[in-house]
């Protein structure tokens, strides 16, 4: 049974800085493996970050030169690195992890979301 537990949310300033972290468990990864999303109140649930070729970290335009993931696989985790938080990052961060199920299809599997709320 695939599960995903997220952890490292919470309220900060502007400028402060939060790691977020997601660990996976019974997931045998297909596709890019684990990635994140964020979703702000009255938005569409947008991509965030991932990693790619294996260790570079992707990002959304949006959070580039802020934000960066790091992977570690042999915990099967993802972080989120965040750095010069702004209001407007302000969202519902959700981890998303593609695993492949008892009949070796690809399927996704989200967690349950953690709470970034970034005000003065």
């Amino acid at each position: 049974q695939v599960q995903l537990v997220e952890s490292g949310g919470g309220a900060v300033q502007p400028g402060g800085s939060l790691r977020l972290s997601c660990a996976s468990s019974g997931c045998t990864y297909c596709g890019p493996g684990m990635s994140w999303y964020r979703q702000a109140p009255g938005k569409e649930r947008e991509f965030v970050s991932r990693i790619a070729s294996g260790t570079e970290s992707l990002v959304a335009e949006s959070v580039k030169g802020r934000f960066t993931s790091s992977q570690n696989r042999a915990q099967n985790t993802l972080d989120l690195i965040m750095n010069n938080l702004k209001v407007e990052d302000t969202a519902t961060y959700y981890c998303k992890a593609l695993c492949f199920d008892s009949g070796r299809r690809c399927r996704e599997y989200w967690g349950q979301g953690t709470q970034v709320t970034v005000s003065s």
